[in-house]
């Protein structure tokens, strides 16, 4: 184990800050709404207002901190940065260690409903022997592990403060792996990096290639997951592009505009959720801005677009025609970004030991759908107990 031994962290923003940034939004100035559909060009303008209004006069900052300092967290020196995590011990005869890795533009916030299911399962309900020992970073370079002038990090250079995090610092010296979005690339770069550590890694996204040329005779499977794929590279790839090109460009309007910074991001819970026509019919307003006013706070939406800048200039974080041979499992939610079908997973997964489709559900899982996602984390680890 490491010498350096992790420090207690609490959250606790200034009251100045906080100020600030009511303030600001007191002096917002929106654009019009174009003669669409809203959400047609991107954030409804009409909905940030309602947003806009809530986030000054109705959020309760102060309320949402307590709800993350319930948690035991802390922050280590690892690779140059003060990282940040939550630490949860298990309840139960024998807690498997799990490591949760959330995505962009996702924070710790995400694992606030599932934290608690997965360490204490006879408070829900559950059986002991399936408790977990969470540990859920902030990913290096986002929010509560960001410290302006500091290093960036691609999903390799991620992976690594994470295996160094798990067993170095903490000293499990075998252990799981879940999440979705760049911490499903993350898990999946951890069972390909250090297979002998990963007891079993549990997706709600693949981190498979996203191209046409890898199919030469497509099934009809396959030729449904090529429209889908056509139609996500057509309309929603854009924020992609820029932040993999010129993150620090935008990074001056949404570091500067608190509005700016809302409506990128809530574009994206709009467009990657499960809901009804608005955001919060998936999401509640109070999760959105809490996730949101943690970019805002620690200024760190700039170093949070680096993963799309080192992927977009450098290679895939599963080199080509490499295998992952640790214990998969995967749940698909109908409203997730991409959804490719088994054939295309296995491609990249050599060892995939559950595979569900969810009903309804959409990219942010652990937030829309936590007791499903729960239980399928459940599921998919129970027989990796028995032979870990």
């Amino acid at each position: 184990m490491s010498q350096t031994k992790p420090k207690p962290f609490k959250l606790s923003i200034p009251d100045n800050v906080l100020q600030d940034l009511h303030d600001r939004l007191s002096r917002a100035r929106l654009p019009d709404e174009p003669p669409l559909e809203p959400w047609a060009t991107g954030a409804s303008v009409a909905y940030m207002q309602r947003l806009i209004s809530y986030w000054r006069d109705g959020f309760d900052w102060r309320a949402q901190e307590a709800m993350l300092n319930r948690f035991r967290q802390f922050s280590v020196p690892l690779a140059g940065i003060e990282a940040h995590f939550i630490h949860e011990r298990g309840k139960g005869p024998d807690p498997m260690p799990l490591l949760l890795s959330h995505g962009w533009p996702g924070s710790v916030v995400e694992f606030h409903k599932l934290i608690p299911m997965l360490t204490d399962p006879v408070r829900y309900g559950g059986d002991p022997a399936d408790a977990f020992t969470v540990v859920a970073p902030s990913l290096p370079g986002y929010t509560l592990s960001f410290r302006s002038g500091q290093k960036r990090f691609s999903i390799e250079e991620i992976a690594e403060v994470f295996a160094a995090l798990m067993t170095d610092v903490l000293g499990y010296q075998r252990f799981g792996a879940q999440g979705g979005d760049w911490g499903a690339f993350v898990a999946s770069r951890l069972a390909y990096r250090f297979p002998q550590r990963v007891t079993g890694i549990h997706l709600n996204q693949l981190a498979v290639r996203r191209s046409r040329k890898m199919f030469e005779a497509p099934t009809r499977e396959e030729k449904v997951f090529l429209a889908q794929l056509d139609e996500w590279l057509k309309e929603e790839t854009g924020y992609q592009w820029i932040q993999g090109t010129r993150p620090t460009t935008l990074a001056f309007g949404l570091t500067d505009s608190p509005v700016g910074l809302a409506a990128w991001i809530v574009e994206k819970f709009r467009a990657w959720t499960d809901n009804s026509g608005e955001p919060d019919s998936a999401v509640s307003l109070d999760e959105m801005l809490t996730n949101i006013t943690l970019y805002w706070v620690t200024g760190a939406i700039g170093s949070s677009f680096w993963p799309y800048y080192a992927l977009r200039h450098g290679g895939w974080p599963i080199p080509e025609g490499a295998k992952i041979t640790v214990p998969t499992g995967y749940v698909e939610f109908p409203r997730e970004i991409i959804r490719p079908p088994r054939s295309v997973a296995q491609s990249v997964y050599a060892n995939i030991k559950r595979w569900t489709v969810m009903p309804e559900g959409g990219h942010f899982a652990a937030l829309e759908q936590p007791e499903a996602l729960v239980r399928e984390i459940r599921e998919f680890f129970k027989p990796l107990r028995r032979n870990d």
